[in-house]
């Protein structure tokens, strides 16, 4: 077997050295979920790179394995997010566990299923492998009972790991449980006051406020099976792995505290917690964490309106340790990287081709498509700059002009304008700046007019050659001629070669251009 040296297949690697001999049934690959709002791309990253970790590991081992996604919809509402419907209605149930409220849009039997479906509906659409878990069909059919038996015996040990990291006044009365109220149905008011393992029971009394949410008052006592209580999500964690023998399961940099915490509870109940992989969080534009409950960055929907799917997934594949930002000023580069090595990828040995992102994104290599143009979306989006246009069927011709061999790819080609004439409508458009020329530079974009028209071949490096012959004249930077051409222009700060873009848009069109640019406005 061929050493591969790709992120995953480390993983994958480091994974198979868990193993002492094959296992008896499928190892567990986990991702987790908070159906508290609507999935967005860190859930889709995460199942996408676990994924790719899982399809490793199998390529490596031959061994079967299942993938997980688990949302812990018995986890409380703490507060009433600001885009549901209905607000009022929902905040009567603050501190209730999702899977016992409403579904405030009217259309499932409670707002974790609502979210859930949503959960399962986006992973679906994007063609993901996997099995999907509720935390309230493990809690009530007693996946979690032996598990919740050996953390109520071993409830002091617990706390002796938890209590470190609270601050004084929480340490007295935390408990692992949190029991549903028999009253009020609340589980984030409820208070454990005795434990009685011999008989898996809890005391509890409802008298803590949460927020302007009293408790009831109700007190009496519960059993921790079956249901009528959850844990605290770091002992949840660890009793997922514990239940499911999880050997694989990776987290966001801001939970690595979390995890140790969760591999100490699991250890303390009998068993080794998973492999696990942290990764870096996504950055807004200025490099803030983007947060979904304010909704910044891109969405999944949002990206594949502008680009294909797969550039994401090749985005997401570079190294998951460094931050990323995600923003719509990744897209152009993020699609070129990822036709690069489209374009690539049949030339690479096979024992090289698992350390491709393609390989990886294609189902291990098994549908990618061909793709051997150098028109890449950078390209599409200086022509249709250049021809001012928002027509699709004209930017193909040209495009199809420039290299002839890229009709063979009719369908990824035009999906590529589709995308891009989004892209240029919403993003460059309204930020194009066109200005006057000063008298200086209205002389070098007359010579380069005159020595466009006189040029009789089509040639990108002797027409590239033109400017920075005519800077060299005047003794300027060739950079002050490609700027005033570039905003003067084309009404933007950057933009293409000279010579590629008039190969691109042809002599016509660019001495078009010019003559606009040159002719006094009023």
């Amino acid at each position: 077997m061929p050493k591969y040296s790709s992120w995953p297949f480390r993983e994958a690697s480091s994974l198979q050295r868990r193993f002492r001999e094959p296992p008896a049934r499928a190892v567990i690959f986990e991702t987790g979920f908070g159906p508290s709002g609507l999935p967005h791309i860190g859930t889709f990253a995460e199942v996408a790179r676990t994924t790719w970790v899982r399809h490793a590991f199998e390529h490596l081992t031959g061994w079967p394995t299942r993938l997980i996604a688990f949302s812990d919809d018995m986890d409380g509402l703490r507060k009433v997010p600001l885009n549901m419907p209905n607000r009022d209605r929902l905040a009567q149930h603050l501190g209730k566990p999702l899977c016992h409220i409403p579904d405030p849009f009217g259309c499932c039997e409670s707002y974790s299923d609502h979210n859930n479906n949503k959960l399962q509906e986006f992973l679906d659409a994007y063609g993901f492998d996997y099995e999907f878990q509720s935390s309230r069909q493990a809690y009530t059919r007693g996946d979690f009972d032996a598990g919740l038996s050996i953390l109520l015996a071993k409830v002091e040990q617990v706390r002796a790991i938890i209590l470190p990291t609270l601050s004084e006044e929480k340490r007295a009365e935390w408990s692992p449980f949190f029991p549903i109220c028999r009253q009020c149905g609340r589980i984030y008011t409820t208070r454990v006051t005795g434990y009685h393992p011999e008989n898996n029971t809890i005391e509890y009394v409802c008298d803590r406020p949460m927020g302007d949410t009293p408790g009831c008052g109700h007190a009496g006592s519960t059993s921790v099976l079956g249901g009528r209580v959850k844990v605290g999500w770091k002992v949840d964690w660890a009793l997922r792995w514990f239940s499911y023998d999880v050997a694989y399961e990776m987290y966001g940099k801001d939970l690595i505290e979390s995890a140790k915490l969760s591999s100490r509870i699991v250890r303390l109940m009998g068993k080794q917690p998973p492999n696990g992989f942290f990764y870096e969080l996504f950055l807004d534009e200025e490099g803030h964490k983007i947060s979904k409950s304010v909704g910044k960055g891109l969405t999944v929907d949002t990206w594949v309106n502008y680009a294909p799917l797969e550039s994401l997934l090749h985005y997401l594949f570079q190294n998951p340790r460094k931050a990323r930002r995600l923003f719509w000023g990744v897209v152009p580069k993020s699609v070129d990287d990822y036709l690069n090595d489209l374009r690539r990828y049949p030339a690479l040995p096979p024992d090289k081709q698992p350390d491709s992102a393609v390989w990886h994104i294609f189902d291990r290599g098994r549908n990618v498509p061909p793709y051997d143009t150098g028109i890449n979306f950078s390209l599409i989006n200086n022509l249709i700059s250049g021809l001012g246009t928002d027509d699709a069927e004209l930017t193909v011709r040209y495009l199809e002009q420039y290299d002839p061999s890229a009709t063979a790819y009719q369908e990824t080609l035009r999906d590529l304008v589709h995308k891009a004439l989004n892209y240029y409508r919403d993003f460059i458009l309204p930020a194009k700046r066109y200005r006057p020329p000063s008298e200086a530079e209205r002389v070098w974009l007359g010579e380069l007019r005159a020595r466009l028209a006189a040029y009789e071949g089509d040639d990108p490096a002797e027409l590239q050659t033109i400017p920075f012959d005519i800077a060299r004249e005047h003794s300027i930077p060739p950079a002050e001629l490609f700027t005033a051409f570039y905003e003067v222009l084309l009404g933007q700060e950057r933009g293409p070669r000279f010579g590629t873009f008039v190969r691109l848009v042809g002599k016509e069109k660019a001495l078009a251009l010019l003559d606009d640019a040159l002719t006094p406005s009023g």
